[in-house]
């Protein structure tokens, strides 16, 4: 956890410790770099206000260098848009304040819950885990993504996302239907998340994102994947 109120962190690592959470808390960038180079975490919470390196930057950096980690951003600040920019940085949840120490053990939670049921999915021998598209490989027993043999960084909700679609090529498939295959029925999101995850996915794997091959928009319905690319079919929606 990095969060420059030094009351609010000492209270909420007291909180989730007596919760049986294992939790470190420091007071920003500096201090979190030493602390991610010498251990491991389940969940990152980061304040977005921060001074020096705000907690926008230091999610979008960790993203850059292909951290994985789930991440929670905090933020004074409620506006919708907020939220998104934060989606965008790569953060995969967003809670304002003023919040309840329970409401982020929850979401903590939730994040953890998903990350397992992603590892007791990720059990099939390479050669029956592997999707090809375009130039790209998807190891999903390996949760890597690769073009052209080199690696793409990928967070937990990237993946995540971009194994539903794998899994189900050649669907159109509802936003409500994408949140519930890639995050499952507990987690808290919208269809506007989805978008916007979907828009970052383009970014990594589309050569053109405005003008996406497989990852394609079914007007009045939401997505669909198609491995070969070129025009969508017409295809059941789910």
């Amino acid at each position: 956890m990095a969060d420059d109120e030094a009351d609010l962190r000492g209270l909420l690592q007291r909180y989730l410790t007596d919760q049986g959470c294992f939790v470190r808390a420091v007071d920003g960038a500096p201090a979190l770099d030493k602390l991610l180079a010498r251990e491991r975490f389940d969940v990152l919470v980061l304040d977005v206000m921060m001074p020096g390196e705000d907690g926008l930057s230091i999610c979008r950096r960790l993203r850059a260098q292909g951290e994985t980690i789930p991440i929670v951003m905090l933020t004074a600040r409620g506006d919708p848009l907020d939220r998104i920019i934060g989606l965008e940085m790569g953060a995969d949840d967003y809670l304002p304040k003023p919040f309840t120490p329970r409401e982020l053990l929850a979401r903590i939670q939730a994040l953890v819950r998903r990350q397992r049921v992603l590892g007791a999915h990720a059990g099939p021998a390479p050669t029956e885990g592997l999707v090809r598209f375009g130039s790209h490989a998807l190891h999903l027993g390996e949760r890597r993504l690769e073009r052209d043999g080199a690696e793409i960084a990928l967070s937990s909700a990237e993946f995540a996302l971009l194994r539903a679609f794998a899994l189900h090529p050649n669907r159109a498939l509802r936003r409500d239907r994408l949140l519930e295959l890639a995050h499952g029925r507990d987690h808290e999101a919208t269809d506007r998340s989805i978008d916007v995850q979907v828009m970052r996915l383009r970014r990594l794997i589309e050569a053109d994102p405005a003008e996406p091959r497989h990852i394609q928009t079914v007007w009045g319905v939401g997505y669909m994947f198609v491995p070969e690319g070129g025009k969508p079919t017409r295809a059941a929606s789910q």
